[in-house]
Order: structure tokens, then C-alpha cells, then sequence
């Protein structure tokens, strides 16, 4: 048996939902992301900060799970906003111009393409310090 790839780790308060994302996203891993950002909704939790600042990659499945948990929290009156995202998967946000729909930018105002002038910093999810403990890890099908 393998290590799991990805760790999910989830921090409540009322109907607001910090998940930090530890590892790679891709295909193998997108189905976690895409059921832990699941059931946050079926919690009750209207509001979702994802951290990926200990994201070590992530391919276009990750942008997909993404871009469908936003319409799903968008469906439900909440919002989803991506923190930090890795250099893989603002490339792609860049490329696929839609990094609005995640990040929390006005559409128009996206950061610089890579190798441009990096754009300020998006703010840090709302929670503060948390400790870390995995809320859900490897396969799931």
C-alpha cells in the first residue's frame, strides 16, 4: 500500500470551512478534493477557504474539481475561494482565464502571467493558526 498523495485537513467555525490541501492534486487525488468540498456543503457550510500553499502541484482534473465545487457552493448561496494556489495551477487559472471564478479577483483582473510582475498576495484564508489534523486521506471512489 502506497502513501497517500494528498491529506485533506478541515477547520469549522459556524458555516464557514477552512480546508488545507497537503501534497499533489491530479487525477488519481482530484476525487478527494472533490468529496471533501462535498461534504463541507452537505454540512452545512456555505463558505469555503481552500489553502493550497502546501499544494505541490496541480493539473487541470484539480481546476476541475475546483471549478465544479464552485458552482455547486454558488448553486447553494456560498462562496469557494482559492488561497495560494501553486505555480501548476495558476498557469493554468492564467490560461484557462478563469481564475476569477476562484480567487476572488475581479474578471479582468487576474495576476500577471508567469514571469511577469507577481501580483500582490491574496489574503490569508479569514481563520487564524490552526493545528493540523487530517480529515480525510488516500483513495477514495
Amino acid at each position: 500500500m502506497s502513501l497517500p498523495q494528498l491529506t485533506v485537513y478541515r477547520h469549522d467555525r459556524r458555516k464557514r470551512a477552512l480546508i488545507t490541501l497537503v501534497g499533489e492534486i491530479d487525477l488519481e487525488s482530484a476525487p478527494l478534493v472533490r468529496v471533501s468540498l462535498e461534504r463541507c456543503l452537505r454540512d452545512g457550510i456555505r463558505t469555503i477557504d481552500v489553502d493550497l500553499a502546501p499544494v505541490t502541484f496541480c493539473d487541470c482534473s484539480g481546476l476541475n474539481a475546483f471549478l465544479r465545487a464552485a458552482q455547486q457552493t454558488t448553486a447553494a448561496s456560498g462562496v469557494l475561494r482559492l488561497h495560494h494556489p501553486p505555480t501548476t495551477l495558476a498557469r493554468i487559472l492564467d490560461l484557462a482565464g478563469c481564475g476569477f471564478l476562484l480567487l476572488g479577483l475581479p474578471y479582468g483582473h487576474l495576476p500577471p502571467p508567469l514571469g511577469g510582475t507577481p501580483a500582490a498576495p491574496l489574503p490569508a484564508p479569514p481563520h487564524g493558526p490552526v493545528p493540523l489534523a487530517p480529515a480525510l486521506w488516500g483513495d477514495v471512489r
